[in-house]
C-alpha cells in the first residue's frame, strides 16, 4: 500500500458494565496499553479489517459491531517508531485510523494465542474509557480522544437499550 499514512482499523470492545478492553503489547518489556488494531489489507474494507484484527489479536470471533466512527483520524509516528518501520520496509509517516465499536459477547474468552505466529498482547484489563485514553502512548492520544468522544454516548445508549 502506498501513501504517507498506513490505513489502520482500531477496535474498541466494551462489555455490559460499560468498560473497554485495553491490552498490553507483548513486544514491550513494560505495560504499554492500547486497543486492538491493525493494518487494512489490499482489497479489504476498514470494517473487514477490524473484524479480522479483533479475531487475530484476541481470539474473539462473535463480537457484534455496534458503530463505526464517521471519520478516520491521522497520527504521525515519533522518530524512533518511524525509523523502526522504515527498516521493516514500511514507508509511512503515521497511520490513518478508522475506529469501530464492538460489544463483547459474554460467552467468549480472550485468547492472545489464536494467531501464534504473531502474538500482539500479553495481558488485558477492562477499564473506564477515560482510563484507557490516559494509558495510551502520547502519539496516539488524539486518535484515542476522538474514539472516546464518538463512542462514549453510543456505549451509554446501547447499554440502556439492552437492560
Amino acid at each position: 500500500m502506498t501513501g504517507l499514512y498506513r490505513p489502520n482499523a482500531g477496535i474498541v470492545l466494551f462489555n455490559r458494565e460499560g468498560k473497554v478492553l485495553v491490552c498490553a503489547r507483548a513486544d514491550k518489556p513494560d505495560m504499554q496499553w492500547q486497543f486492538p488494531q491493525g493494518g487494512i489489507d489490499d482489497g479489504e474494507t476498514p470494517a473487514q479489517a477490524a473484524e479480522r484484527e479483533l479475531g487475530e489479536e484476541t481470539g474473539i470471533a462473535t463480537a457484534r459491531m455496534v458503530y463505526a466512527a464517521p471519520q478516520a483520524i491521522k497520527y504521525d509516528y515519533p522518530p524512533a517508531v518511524f525509523d523502526k518501520f522504515q527498516k521493516m520496509g514500511r514507508p509511512h509517516i503515521g497511520q490513518e485510523q478508522y475506529w469501530f465499536l464492538f460489544f463483547f459477547p459474554e460467552n467468549e474468552k480472550i485468547d492472545f494465542a489464536t494467531h501464534p505466529e504473531e502474538i500482539e498482547f500479553k495481558a488485558y484489563e477492562w477499564v473506564d474509557f477515560d482510563e484507557a485514553v490516559r494509558r495510551i502512548v502520547g502519539f496516539k492520544k488524539k486518535s484515542y480522544h476522538y474514539a472516546a468522544e464518538v463512542f462514549t454516548p453510543v456505549i451509554r445508549d446501547y447499554l440502556a437499550a439492552i437492560k
